[in-house]
């Protein structure tokens, strides 16, 4: 499919599906209220055991739950993948198994540049250089009786100390930033192997992931995924304007929300059924 179909077919979806999104806000909903009862009961969990007992099965009610919407937005890729007009409907026992599927490939796909990360900062010496500027600010607070005030100390610090501090910092916040992008552009195809084959093995196969964006085109992942973004941001701003001017109106993301849930997932399927 074209780009501009993509967009198109995506953004109707969720109106053309009003039911399953009826559904997907009341579930989404429900689990609001039992988190913030866990949190409420966890209050008052100091002083009574009960509380604590009752706050921990709320929460694992609410992670249980949370599986079921992720492993339901798995459903929702497979339609665009399918070229299915309806929406799926809730499988709660096939839904809580896919949505622990899909934590699974966001913890793997989040881990690795977050390891890549932390080597870097190591390499670049990120740890030993605020070591560093800490003993020389901890030393200057020291010799003025803990009166000198922070621009000053910071003044204080060498710039061969602050420049490598600056430095390794930024290398490191670089790397970071290409490879969590990277992965997350890896990651979406995961989940679409996840939902083509309901397999968690083929969904962390990350050289086949990377290379499904090759398949597809590179320039068209980029542009489709970079698009949906927009679309979904500018809708948030928008939002947000209006939200700063009639505060009472910010209810509406508990639709708005799912509704860009339900566009973006149905973009990723569709996007994906160029090589399924």
């Amino acid at each position: 499919m074209e780009i501009t179909e993509i967009i198109k077919d995506s953004f109707m979806f969720p109106a053309n599906n009003l039911k399953a999104l009826a559904i997907y806000i009341a579930i989404t909903f429900v689990m609001g209220i039992i988190f913030a009862g866990g949190i409420f009961s966890g209050i008052g969990a100091q002083n009574s055991a009960l509380y604590a007992v009752l706050s921990f099965i709320l929460f694992i009610i609410a992670i249980l739950v949370g599986f079921i919407l992720s492993g339901y937005e798995i459903d929702v890729i497979k339609t665009g993948i399918d070229f299915e007009d309806l929406a799926p409907d809730f499988d709660w026992k096939a839904d809580l198994i896919r949505g622990i599927k899909a934590v699974i490939v966001a913890i793997v796909y989040f881990i690795i540049p977050a390891i890549i990360t932390l080597i870097v900062a190591f390499i670049t010496n990120v740890p030993g250089n605020i070591v560093s500027v800490t003993q020389y600010i901890n030393q200057t607070a020291l010799n003025a009786n803990g009166t000198v005030v922070a621009n000053s100390v910071l003044e204080m610090v060498p710039d061969s100390v602050m420049s490598g501090l600056v430095g390794s910092v930024s290398i490191t916040l670089l790397v970071a930033t290409i490879l969590f992008i990277i992965f997350s552009f890896i990651q979406v195809m995961a989940n679409s192997r996840l939902a083509n084959t309901d397999s968690l093995g083929e969904a962390l196969n990350i050289p086949e992931a990377f290379r499904d964006i090759t398949r597809i085109g590179v320039g068209k992942v980029i542009a489709t995924l970079i698009l949906v973004f927009i679309i979904a941001l500018i809708i948030g701003a928008i939002l947000s304007a209006v939200y700063q001017q009639v505060p009472q109106l910010s209810i509406l993301n508990i639709i708005v929300t799912p509704y860009l849930m339900f566009f973006t997932n149905r973009a990723t399927g569709l996007l994906y059924s160029d090589i399924a």
